[in-house]
């Protein structure tokens, strides 16, 4: 109970004391939002997906998707994101996605606040006042409120483990804090879980949480056998470690369990690929991609239209080949697809044989350099995925206004981005920050093995780069305190 009083005591000072400028920055965020649910709002796959087995889930207890007329239980989605979906239905009525839209408008704001207390907590008021700012009028945070999707929530509730972490970080070896102190901790655990259940890529926010806190009691420990003295902090961050992975793992039990029993699988989060037990998963084709692919248009117009539709050959890129007969050879693979539309294991065999003779020929460039350049794509490409322009933004032959919100996109990344690099190198270095960088390089490390490079899968990250951005934008502020305030509980 104290932690959440005198978490949430702690929020409504920073917002009173800056009233004025929290009022107006939120509602031009909240402007922002209600232009893109008006007016750019979109149901994707992945939204059709969300929304069916919401309404199963709802309407006939069968956590499932509809199949030929009757209902299959599945286990492709987490059950996080279908289970906010059902209540919304509940309340509001049956795919009633507007109202989804408007709920994730409050929740985006909301991150929005969590957002400017993690950088005070790490900067400064000032750099609080200009997280608060940039996160309010980000467009790319504001772009995925307006489609049926578990990016928000997930962001959400990333920046809210984030920043109990943080709270619970600086109260590490305090005396007289055990109880709040592990409050915070179970805290941050249940939001890293909640993450968790949202998507199954949540688990790297666990993960860069326990290598900083193994990092700490090493060092900790390291420093104590150096100076022969007990250490303060060692049993503290041991019982921080514990709390947070028991509760970001207990929620996934029940899951697990009911994976067991109904889909007679081992499957605590969700298969790699989305699919079904009994079907067939095209590794060697899926291989054969992570040998050429490095942006996301070929995800749009090769990757995902693999099984059922057409693979349009001219749209390959010249690293698919690596010699005129190797082309020849993936060309023909290719053209036997397209008869079929859908992949053999025979034909999978020939994919397969292609991307192993590939990979002996340039292991360098499958193991570091298209890893590197799908990062590279992800973080830096212009983030229109969810609206209606080419993705292949370099051709720049759209129409004009799609053009011109590809160019301020474009640029409003960079940015960001800029922004934020610009506020590590010239920040005061805090200990926490340490972690918000692990978690940027883990998450962007395992983007890079994916074979399908999509600019969403970075928002994550985002409420980082926007305290980072913050903590160079503070500098410019005529008044404030510029003092750290990371140690504040």
């Amino acid at each position: 109970m104290w932690g959440k009083t005198r978490y949430a005591a702690r929020v409504r000072e920073l917002v009173r004391q800056h009233r004025k400028f929290f009022f107006a920055a939120a509602a031009a965020g909240i402007g922002l939002r209600l232009i893109f649910i008006f007016f750019l709002s979109k149901l994707t796959n992945d939204s059709y997906i969300y929304g069916d087995i919401a309404k199963n889930w709802l309407l006939h207890g069968v956590y499932g998707v509809t199949d030929a007329g009757g209902i299959s239980p599945t286990y492709i989605r987490l059950p996080g994101y279908p289970a906010f979906l059902a209540a919304m239905f509940w309340i509001f009525g049956v795919e009633h996605y507007r109202a989804v839209m408007l709920v994730q408008m409050l929740v985006d704001v909301s991150s929005c606040f969590l957002i400017a207390d993690l950088a005070r907590r790490v900067v400064s008021e000032r750099g609080a006042r200009a997280a608060f700012l940039l996160a309010a009028l980000c467009p790319f945070l504001a772009d995925y409120v307006s489609a049926p999707l578990a990016e928000t929530l997930e962001i959400f509730f990333t920046v809210l483990a984030l920043d109990l972490f943080v709270m619970g970080f600086a109260s590490l070896g305090l005396r007289g804090k055990g109880e709040q102190h592990m409050a915070v901790w179970a805290g941050c655990g249940m939001a890293t879980g909640a993450a968790i259940l949202l998507r199954p890529d949540g688990g790297l926010l666990l993960a860069a949480i326990g290598i900083y806190l193994i990092f700490r009691m090493a060092r900790d420990g390291a420093r104590a056998m150096r100076m022969h003295v007990p250490s303060k902090n060692l049993g503290a961050a041991f019982e921080a470690l514990i709390m947070v992975a028991i509760c970001a793992m207990a929620p996934l039990i029940p899951w697990t369990a009911r994976n067991w029993r109904t889909m007679h699988q081992f499957e605590p989060l969700a298969p790699r690929y989305a699919t079904a037990p009994d079907e067939y998963v095209p590794m060697g084709f899926n291989r054969w991609v992570k040998t050429w692919i490095a942006d996301y248009s070929s995800t749009e117009s090769i990757y995902w239209n693999v099984p059922g539709a057409e693979i349009d050959a001219t749209l390959l890129p010249s690293r698919a080949f690596d010699s005129a007969r190797q082309e020849a050879q993936t060309r023909q693979v290719i053209e036997d697809y397209n008869k079929e539309l859908s992949i053999s294991p025979a034909l999978d065999a020939r994919f397969a044989a292609l991307a192993a003779e590939r990979i002996r020929s340039a292991p360098a460039r499958y193991y570091l350099w298209l890893p590197a350049l799908r990062i590279a794509d992800m973080w830096l490409r212009p983030r229109t995925e969810k609206l209606p322009c080419n993705s292949r933004w370099w051709e720049f032959d759209e129409d004009p206004q799609w053009l011109a919100l590809m160019i301020v996109l474009g640029v409003a990344n960079l940015a960001y981005i800029g922004a934020s690099i610009v506020g590590v190198v010239k920040m005061t270095f805090v200990e926490p920050i340490g972690m918000l960088l692990l978690f940027v390089i883990l998450r962007s490390l395992f983007l890079g093995t994916l074979e399908n490079p999509e600019p969403r899968y970075t928002l994550e990250c985002y409420p980082v780069i926007i305290v980072l951005a913050g903590t160079w934008l503070a500098r410019f502020s005529p008044n404030g305190d510029s003092k750290s305030v990371s140690k504040k509980v």
